[in-house]
């Protein structure tokens, strides 16, 4: 039996420069999408909805989001996790590093644009 696997180390990923605030390293499978992201305090992510379900892993910094018109804030070691179809946005209120996982993978985002990438997704600006 022979089984296909792709091993990938981060330090071999170029990140993707989004914005001036904005860039991330990704990792995509098939199915799944994991990725390295690193906000400068003040960015912010527009309101959008896409068909993945999202978690977000803070790893440093704090970020304020607004998940279907509740405010949460999401600071170092924690975990937030949105559902599929579910509007929402973010300000960076410091320098963050977090972790991004996505499933399904979100195909689009391999091109240069952060919230605009399936024709299916709702983007407010």
């Amino acid at each position: 039996m022979s089984t296909s696997f792709t091993l990938h180390r981060w330090e071999n990923i170029a990140p993707d420069k989004v914005t001036a605030m904005i860039s991330r390293k990704v990792v995509s499978g098939a199915r799944e999408m994991l990725v390295q992201v690193y906000l400068k305090k003040g960015a912010m992510i527009p309101k959008h909805a896409h068909e993945s379900e999202q978690m977000t892993y803070v790893l440093q910094g704090r970020v304020k989001f607004l998940v279907a018109g509740d405010e949460v804030l999401v600071s170092e070691g924690e975990v937030l996790v949105i559902p599929s179809g579910v509007e929402h946005q973010a300000e960076v209120l410091d320098d963050t590093f977090e972790i991004d996982f996505f499933s399904p993978a979100r195909h689009g985002w391999l091109d240069a644009n952060l919230t605009r990438d399936d024709p299916n997704e709702t983007v407010t600006a």
